[in-house]
């Protein structure tokens, strides 16, 4: 096997710096307090929307949505007991159930007005049916 697949902490230490980026990003700039809950993702989902709205290039928040993906993935990891895994840069939430979820990516197809990280997250925690 070429890639090694690294479990906490250090596959964690990127995306768990992430997360606290966006939640400190958010209290600053937007004034919204993001708590790590699912409910908080509804939120989330309609910062990206706003974000959406403006016709931001995506070069321009690209940070931002990798952030809100990663603050998503520590969502999920801590309502579902779930960890950090990486690979080639790569980096996914695996679920005590052994599947692997990326929110990182889903926060980039909420920006193209396909995706939620709030039912990624229901979904991830088993509380809707899986694709």
């Amino acid at each position: 096997m070429t890639t090694q697949q690294e479990t906490r902490p250090s596959a964690a230490t990127k995306p768990v710096r992430w997360a606290a980026d966006a939640v400190a990003a958010m209290r600053e700039g937007a004034r919204l307090r993001l708590d790590y809950s699912a409910r908080s993702l509804w939120s989330v989902d309609r910062m990206i929307e706003d974000i959406r709205q403006e016709a931001a290039p995506f070069a321009a928040v690209e940070l931002v949505l990798r952030g809100f993906g990663a603050y998503a993935g520590e969502v999920i990891a801590r309502q579902t007991g779930g960890e950090w895994w990486s690979s080639g840069g790569d980096h996914w939430v695996r679920t005590p159930d052994g599947q692997l979820w990326d929110p990182i990516d889903e926060a980039r197809r909420c920006y193209t007005g396909d995706g939620s990280l709030r039912l990624l997250c229901r979904d991830a925690a088993g509380g809707g049916s899986h694709p």
